[in-house]
C-alpha cells in the first residue's frame, strides 16, 4: 500500500474498528503490517455483543498497541442483555479503555423503543461508575440521545459521537455535553457533503478520525473491506476540509483519541 503522503507522520490511530469480526481477524498479521506500514500506531476495538467481548479482549492482551471496549450495540436483540454490574465487571482490565458501543438507533427499529434507551441508560451508569468514557452510536435519534445523556449522565460521562452523521446542532450539543466527534470513511463519500460541513464547522480540539472497519471503506477504496489502514483516506480528506496540514491533523485527533481514552483528567471544554 501507497504510503507517499504518509512518511512524515509520527502517529495516526483508528478510534474505532472491529478487528474482530471473521473477515478482518482471518488476516491479522497482514492488518497489523499494514497498520505499521501507514503509521497507525493503535487501534481501539469495539465490542457489540457480550458474547463476543473475550475475542475483543485477547486481541488487546497479545498486540501492545490494540484496545478494548465492553459494550452491546443500541440494534443487536438476541443477545446477552448487560448490566451495570457486569459492564463494570468486564471493564477492570487496564486494556479495557471505554463503555460502549452503545446509544440509539431508531433507523431500523419498529415499534417501541424503550428497551434501547433502559439499555443506553444501563451503559451510562457504567461509566459513571468506571470513569471510562462512552462510545455513543446514534442515527435517527439525535434528541433523545442528548436528552437521555443530559438526565442520566449529569455531567459525569465524557465520549465521542462515532461514525458521525448528524447535524451541526448536535455536534454542538455533543461537544457542549464534553463529547467528541468522529468522523468516518463517510467523509470522503461524494454524497456527504453535509457531514463535511460540520467537520469544518467544528474545532479540531473536538475530533477524532475512525474506520469502523470492516465496514464503510473510504474513497477510493469504497465497496471494498475497510481496515484500519484506510484511515490514512479519512484523515487526508479531514486535512482538506479543515485547510490544515495532514501532520498537524494527525497530530491533533491523535492527541484528541490520548486524552479521551489515557486520560482521568475530566474533561470540561474542547
Amino acid at each position: 500500500m501507497a504510503t507517499n503522503m504518509m512518511t512524515n507522520i509520527i502517529e495516526i490511530v483508528d478510534s474505532h474498528c472491529h478487528i474482530n469480526f471473521p473477515e478482518l481477524l482471518e488476516d491479522i498479521d497482514g492488518l497489523l503490517k499494514r497498520m505499521e506500514e501507514n503509521n497507525v500506531s493503535k487501534a481501539l476495538c469495539v465490542s457489540v455483543e457480550l458474547e463476543r467481548f473475550p475475542e475483543i479482549l485477547a486481541l488487546a492482551i497479545k498486540y501492545p498497541n490494540i484496545f478494548a471496549s465492553v459494550g452491546v450495540h443500541p440494534d443487536h436483540e438476541n443477545c446477552e442483555e448487560p448490566t451495570v454490574e457486569k459492564l463494570v465487571a468486564l471493564s477492570r482490565h487496564p486494556k479495557v479503555v471505554a463503555i460502549g458501543e452503545t446509544g440509539l438507533d431508531y433507523f431500523r427499529i419498529e415499534g417501541d423503543a424503550e428497551w434501547q434507551r433502559e439499555r443506553f441508560r444501563v451503559h451510562i451508569d457504567a461509566a459513571k461508575a468506571t470513569q471510562k468514557p462512552l462510545i455513543i452510536h446514534t442515527r435517527k435519534a439525535g434528541n433523545d440521545t442528548l436528552d437521555i445523556l443530559r438526565e442520566r449522565g449529569r455531567g459525569e460521562v465524557t465520549g465521542v459521537m462515532h461514525c458521525f452523521t448528524e447535524t451541526l446542532p448536535f455536534a454542538l450539543a455533543s461537544i457542549e455535553l464534553g463529547f467528541f466527534i468522529s468522523f468516518s470513511g463517510i467523509l470522503t463519500f461524494k454524497n456527504a457533503e453535509e457531514i463535511r460541513t460540520v467537520a469544518k464547522a467544528i474545532p479540531i480540539e473536538a475530533i477524532m478520525i475512525e474506520t469502523d472497519s470492516p465496514y464503510l471503506a473510504p474513497m477510493p477504496n469504497r465497496g471494498k473491506t475497510n481496515e484500519p489502514s484506510y484511515i490514512r483516506f479519512v484523515l487526508e480528506e479531514l486535512a482538506r476540509v479543515k485547510g490544515l496540514p495532514i501532520d498537524a491533523v494527525a497530530e491533533k485527533t491523535t492527541s484528541n483519541f490520548h486524552k479521551l481514552f489515557f486520560s482521568n483528567e475530566a474533561r470540561t471544554s474542547v
